[in-house]
């Protein structure tokens, strides 16, 4: 049987830091503050205000097809996850494969807030396993500046930009994607969002008036049910696969907050040296912050490695996949 492998991986992150010192210029915050409840110290910020989400995408895009020596041309789709889209239409994964010149590929957009990358993983799995396509891209691009209120103290140090890309193609090696169980519940909806610019709250004066074109987040809430539910969906595919904490080679949290990452990985049992960290240089990076994580991190990673990957976001949407490294 086919199986999706993940055949090459690269990322992309703007050359602008914004860090604790700064962002504590800008609104009433500081370093100790920010550091004790997340474990943030500075985040990438794309500054060019005509430069979207697909800016980071192409760039991310074209690293990965250099590095795998891939052909644009041969690449028949391609699949964006992002909360950051550069227009409301059209997609900005037609805008990425327009302008890394896939001219033979497909291309549609994911919203799955900060699980996107795991679910579109799972898309592009039962693609390759269909025999439907055979070379397919997963990018997850994120302008998250773009809807981060720089007013809101308690919402402003989290957020930050970039983009990874994976190629992902067929195998009949027992490597890839294994398993992955996703989950929605929907009454998660008014402690995540943002609140006004879609159909059923256009925008307006008063929208604008009222900062209601940025992230909206009940910190308790979704602390509670991010570390709750991460860690019921990671646990239930270890079962699933009878995966023991000690054949675990790597968990790879989504990167939102370090308190949530202790959280879930300490009630795994899993141990901290497996778990791979990199959200003090980058914040939350939503549907990024996971294949970012991995390419950080893929100098350690050796083929056969089983690696567990899980993450929360609005909607409220969850889940976890299992896989094991191909490169």
């Amino acid at each position: 049987m086919l199986n999706a492998k993940i055949s090459g991986i690269a990322s992309y992150v703007p050359e602008y830091v914004l860090d604790n010192d700064e962002l504590s210029r800008m609104v009433d915050t500081n370093d100790e503050w920010i550091t004790t409840r997340v474990g943030i110290k500075e985040r990438r910020i794309l500054k060019d205000p005509e430069k979207g989400s697909s800016f980071m995408g192409v760039k991310a895009v074209n690293k990965l097809l250099s590095e795998t020596g891939t052909a644009p041309g041969e690449i028949e789709l391609l699949i964006c996850a992002t909360s950051n889209p550069d227009y409301r239409f059209p997609s900005t994964a037609s805008v990425i494969a327009h302008e890394s010149g896939l001219e033979n590929a497909y291309a549609y957009d994911i919203q799955a807030a900060c699980a996107g990358f795991i679910v579109t993983m799972q898309a592009a799995r039962a693609y390759i396993q269909s025999g439907l396509y055979k070379k397919i891209i997963v990018v997850c691009a994120e302008k998250m500046s773009s809807m981060t209120d720089y007013e809101d103290r308690a919402t402003c140090p989290l957020f930050g930009d970039a983009a990874a890309a994976v190629l992902v193609e067929p195998t009949e090696e027992p490597v890839g994607i294994v398993d992955g169980e996703f989950h929605i519940d929907g009454n998660g909806l008014p402690n995540l969002l943002m609140k006004a610019g879609g159909s059923a709250k256009p925008a307006s004066h008063e929208t604008v008036e009222n900062r209601e074109h940025y992230i909206h987040q009940d910190g308790r809430v979704v602390y509670k049910n991010a570390v709750r539910d991460m860690l019921s969906s990671t646990l239930s595919v270890m079962k699933r696969n009878n995966l023991s904490v000690e054949e675990v080679d790597w968990l790879v949290p989504h990167q939102a907050n370090l308190r949530i990452i202790e959280a879930v990985s300490g009630r795994t049992g899993i141990s901290d040296e497996k778990v791979l960290v990199n959200i003090q240089h980058y914040g939350n990076t939503s549907a990024a912050s996971i294949p970012l994580c991995l390419d950080e991190y893929k100098g350690r990673l050796k083929k056969g490695d089983k690696i567990l990957m899980t993450a929360f976001g609005a909607g409220f949407t969850w889940g976890a996949m299992y896989l094991i490294w191909a490169i």
